[in-house]
């Protein structure tokens, strides 16, 4: 059996792109989208669009916790606002802005100094992984109430 690093790293990645036996992870669940749909609220829910921006702004806190602060690039906090205009161009770049922070995450968590491996720091690395399959649950409702497959 690996490290306990190499867990907490495949740990993140079966939450957010690696298959996992409970369906899909974060990134399959808006797998397809346009931006336009990406975008739709329904019911006063947040958007698919927002859930996206909102995990990566989670995963950039964690990934803060374990290689100093970086800003997040993109305005607001918790929920940071969707772009003034609507476009596939826009839609694309946000999600690889989540996935780019994923790398750095998936990177910094196995490049760990196992002696920094605090309880705290350990239950936020399994915490981001967990909050990737909650969003990714959510999106796949949004997705059933906007009538999307997927």
């Amino acid at each position: 059996m690996g490290s306990e690093l190499e867990l907490l790293a495949e740990v993140v990645d079966h939450g957010f792109n690696k298959a996992s036996w409970h369906g899909p992870n974060l990134a399959s669940s808006f797998r397809g989208l346009d931006a336009q749909t990406a975008a739709r609220r329904i019911h006063g829910r947040k958007s698919i669009w927002e859930q996206v921006l909102h995990t990566a702004y989670w995963k950039q806190r964690v990934l803060n916790k374990l290689v100093g602060t970086q800003r997040f690039p993109r305005p607001g906090s918790n929920w940071p606002r969707l772009p003034q205009n609507i476009t596939a161009s826009a839609w694309k770049a946000d999600q690889q802005l989540l996935h780019g922070i994923h790398r750095q995450l998936r990177a910094a968590v196995a490049d760990l100094n196992p002696a920094r491996l605090w309880p705290e720091l350990k239950r936020m690395i399994y915490g981001v992984a967990a909050h990737d399959v909650y969003h990714a649950g959510q999106i796949r409702l949004l997705r059933k109430l906007l009538g999307e497959a997927g």
